[in-house]
């Protein structure tokens, strides 16, 4: 890497934090910045861009495990207690008929990707980034329950859809014939391996670091580094027993959250700030290595798709998950709508395109526009919806029970919370 990217990376995260809050009041967000950064980095030849994605493969994967470690430990047992019925819904039925609705929409307008790219493509756009839509998680006119789903929802579906990802992933690579690739069998079996290994690694890291403290053997001010080693931890423990290291990553958060005890949400700060840094990282390289693939390619069928995605291949399935649930329709689409795509399909694309090649560039260019216009039109539509929404239903939830309140949002660099 030249000085003079590093100098402008540099400058532009220095800059960002100086200016974020007077930026974001004109709707001009971290995704939206950093990727045109990234594409000014590409167009001006200052980087090499979509030719050269194995060098961002390092950053792809801290990126990847730190933020599945940290939405999976934010997630805690009380949290899902309140609304546990609703939650399953989302994610044992309204995200897996997403996955199958774009697989089937991916798979008919865009025959020439075949079943395994058709299924990355879906795949890689079910997770939702709630961080991406933070004035309807942070506005509290939106009654807490709702705030509640929304903030749950994102902070697991990233990691229910990664096994997804990866077998479709492996899938394509065996279909080509390509080097070095595993079949859909060995991936079935690192999943595997990467699951117990997050379990073991992430419930023993979170008793000891529990223990630790009633001893007063830790440190405070270390705590946090220590949480942010034991996500790597568990990602580098699987891979070294040929299991998968995100999977590993995202358990071991469940895992952790369960054993930490009360202190366990106050030491991932430190985790979601490295996070928050390495993820306007990815949205620069994002800009850099798609966007001129996207600017490449215009076509109107993957526009069409992209609107599809954020529409009916999300609302639909929300909808069929609410069925019996007693919500009523404004709450089913304000819930429906409001599943941003951010950060984890980016990351899921970026993979794609190192481990596939140019085969994986059809897709990336699917995922890229749609993850694009998610951001454009959630970050327009996420304060003045929140707002009327938040109207038309204080009076309805003033007399709820409010049970846990609305999880955290990870610090991302993203949208500042209202």
């Amino acid at each position: 890497m030249s000085t003079t990217v590093v100098l402008v990376i540099a400058a532009s995260i220095f800059l960002w934090g100086v200016i974020s809050s007077r930026l974001e009041r004109a709707d001009l967000t971290a995704p939206i910045v950093f990727m045109a950064v990234g594409a000014v980095l590409a167009g001006s030849g200052v980087v090499e861009g979509p030719t050269a994605p194995e060098t961002v493969k390092p950053l792809v994967e801290v990126t990847l495990v730190w933020v599945l470690f940290s939405d999976a430990a934010r997630l805690r047992v009380q949290d899902l207690r309140a609304d546990i019925g609703m939650c399953v819904r989302l994610l044992a039925v309204g995200l897996p008929l997403t996955v199958l609705a774009g697989w089937g929409l991916a798979a008919w307008l865009f025959p020439s990707l075949g079943v395994w790219l058709a299924l990355l493509v879906a795949a890689a756009l079910a997770p939702t980034d709630a961080a991406l839509g933070v004035p309807v998680v942070t506005n509290p006119v939106v009654p807490s329950r709702v705030r509640r789903l929304i903030t749950v929802e994102s902070g697991l579906n990233d990691g229910i859809a990664t096994p997804v990802v990866l077998l479709a992933v492996a899938g394509a690579a065996s279909a080509e014939a390509l080097p070095d690739s595993t079949g859909v069998g060995t991936a079935a079996v690192e999943l595997l391996i990467g699951a117990a290994v997050g379990v073991v690694v992430g419930a023993g890291g979170g008793w000891l670091l529990r223990r630790a403290r009633r001893a007063h053997w830790a440190s405070e001010e270390f705590t946090g580094i220590a949480v942010l080693a034991l996500a790597l931890l568990s990602y580098v423990t699987s891979t070294s027993l040929h299991g998968n290291g995100f999977i590993a990553a995202f358990l071991g958060g469940l895992a952790f959250a369960a054993t930490a005890g009360q202190r366990g949400p106050a030491e991932l700060l430190f985790l979601e700030q490295a996070s928050g840094l390495v993820s306007l990282l990815v949205w620069l390289a994002f800009g850099a290595i798609a966007v001129p693939i996207v600017v490449d390619n215009p076509d109107a069928t993957t526009l069409l798709y992209a609107v599809l995605s954020l529409t009916i291949v999300r609302m639909v399935p929300v909808a069929l998950a609410s069925l019996g649930a007693r919500l009523d329709r404004g709450t089913v689409l304000f819930i429906g709508w409001f599943g941003p795509r951010g950060l984890a399909s980016l990351v899921f694309a970026l993979l794609a395109l190192e481990e596939l090649g140019p085969d994986a560039r059809e897709a990336v260019s699917v995922i890229a526009v749609t993850v694009f216009l998610s951001v454009l039109a959630h970050g327009v539509t996420a304060g003045p919806l929140a707002a009327r929404y938040g109207r038309r239903h204080r009076v309805a939830d003033a007399g709820a029970p409010q049970g846990a309140p609305p999880p955290d949002l990870p610090v991302r660099g993203l949208p500042r919370r209202a």
